[in-house]
């Protein structure tokens, strides 16, 4: 089985790191048993990005580990210690990578070194309760939960970053062009699709530095899927120009150079989008003798066209220095024609779903459905075993108006309302105006009392001190206190 080198599409399934949880912690020294709520938030989990990277001109590591996966952030500590960031993942891309989604629509189209995109974002962090507290929630007793980050299915496609393009028929010499013009080393051989992955070379004509791509193994039909062109025929979209490399000795006997050329003119202009790009055509092979031949009747006919045709050779590489200077003409016109100032790196980052209305209501199946970027957050970051958590979560729903449209839309005590998707959303009661969270704890929902409980009155400082004025023998003062205290809640 053979192994690829060269891979220029892939299918990347991403996972961003989950957010750490939050910690409802109270601060506790002597003397002082409830001294506040000091618990840290948790650390938002990492980002998938892809940036560019010049040294890398494969997606061949893509292929082999499709699956790629952030690091979660760390959960909170109570001394309000947060937790710590989880990595962002960088995978490393060649320049000219498209990315896609799953319906094969574009997201981005990543050109230049350091251009990068935030496919995947990281969880935030669940708050501690030291970040929830108020002053009417002064000892929250609950956390938030880190959301999950997002998952994604993207594809990647490589569109070979090229000033000029190459292309021919099998065995027309484009390799043997970019040896001989480049310090480029292609595999070259007599016989057809010798070239299975696009070659890449660097020329120098006077001061003009320009890259050379091929396109393998075009033939007739290589647009509808024919040959191994219709793989590789996106390679050459970027390109300023086009250099058609037509063999002038080869040995089919139902094959002729403007013939070739139509061919392959057909192929381009059946894939669609190159038509305005200049063309050159070089006849190749010209130190055989019968191509020297050959060049020299099919010449004027194909400048009648309006093209500039160039003999050569890349045996005894007659012909390349002006073949290389024309097609640094061209590439110096088309640089000049978009010259712009260097931009900064440019990061892009996928819109959520908030950016609209905050959240949106409807009835299916005799189910309120609530969705939106809130709600659906808040009921991630929920702890549903914790009552005051719920009685959070109620309040924020509350002020955010969710109760109001409800009631405005007709939803009555005991419907279902779902938030989220029908198949994995969260499945509630609808009570109007239920009090719940902090309210168990005998104050106002959103309200924690135990603050006031714990908290010694004057009453209270005033008996302590007196029964420390007749303590018994070795009691300190905070055992008076628990004496004190005990003897307080035997009362009737």
């Amino acid at each position: 089985m053979a192994v690829p080198t060269f891979v220029d599409r892939v299918v990347l399934h991403v996972h961003a790191g989950r957010g750490g949880n939050g910690v409802a912690s109270v601060h506790r020294e002597k003397f002082k048993p409830l001294g506040g709520p000091d618990g840290g938030n948790g650390g938002p989990g990492g980002s998938v990005i892809l940036r560019v990277d010049p040294d890398v001109t494969t997606l061949i590591d893509y292929h082999h580990s499709p699956v790629r996966r952030a690091e979660h952030g760390g959960q909170g500590a109570g001394g309000h210690r947060n937790g710590g960031h989880g990595d962002d993942l960088v995978l490393p891309v060649p320049d000219g990578t498209l990315v896609l989604d799953e319906r094969g629509e574009m997201i981005v189209d990543l050109v230049g070194a350091g251009t990068e995109v935030v496919v995947a974002q990281g969880g935030r962090g669940g708050l501690g309760n030291a970040a929830l507290a108020s002053a009417k929630r002064k000892a929250p007793g609950f956390a938030l939960l880190g959301e999950p980050g997002e998952e994604l299915t993207v594809a990647l496609e490589l569109k070979v970053v090229a000033d000029i393009g190459l292309v021919g028929y099998p065995s027309a010499g484009k390799s043997s062009l970019i040896a001989a013009l480049s310090r480029a080393r292609p595999k070259i051989a007599d016989y057809p699709f010798t070239t299975l992955v696009p070659n890449l070379g660097v020329v120098t004509a006077g001061d003009t530095t320009y890259t050379v791509a091929d396109v393998p193994g075009l033939i007739e039909g290589a647009s509808e899927g024919k040959g191994l062109g219709h793989e590789f025929l996106r390679h050459v979209e970027r390109c300023a120009a086009i250099v058609h490399v037509v063999d002038m000795a080869t040995m089919e006997p139902d094959r002729n150079p403007v013939a070739d050329l139509d061919v392959i003119e057909n192929e381009l202009s059946r894939y669609g989008g190159l038509e305005g790009r200049p063309r050159i055509v070089a006849l190749n092979k010209i130190d055989v003798p019968d191509g020297r031949d050959m060049a020299d009747i099919v010449i004027d006919e194909i400048r009648a066209r309006g093209l500039r045709v160039f003999p050569v050779s890349a045996a005894s590489r007659e012909g390349l220095r002006e073949l290389s200077f024309a097609m640094a003409e061209i590439v110096a016109a088309e640089r000049a024609a978009h010259v712009v100032e260097e931009a900064p790196r440019i990061v892009l980052r996928p819109r959520g779903r908030g950016d609209a209305a905050e959240f949106t209501i409807s009835q299916e199946n005799d189910v309120w459905l609530v969705q939106g970027d809130k709600p659906e957050r808040w009921v991630r970051q929920t702890d549903f075993s914790n009552e005051e958590a719920v009685g959070f979560l109620a309040d924020r729903l509350n002020r955010l108006g969710v109760e109001d449209r409800l009631l405005a839309l007709g939803a009555a005590e005991g419907d279902a309302v779902v938030i989220g998707s029908l198949d994995g959303g969260v499945v509630f009661d609808f009570k109007p105006m239920v009090d719940a969270g902090a309210s168990v704890l005998g104050s106002r929902r959103g309200e924690d009392n135990r603050f006031e409980e714990r908290r010694p009155s004057e009453q209270r400082r005033r008996a302590i001190e007196s029964a420390y004025d007749d303590r018994g023998e070795g009691e300190t003062r905070a055992d008076v206190a628990r004496r004190e205290d005990d003897a307080r809640r035997d009362q009737p």
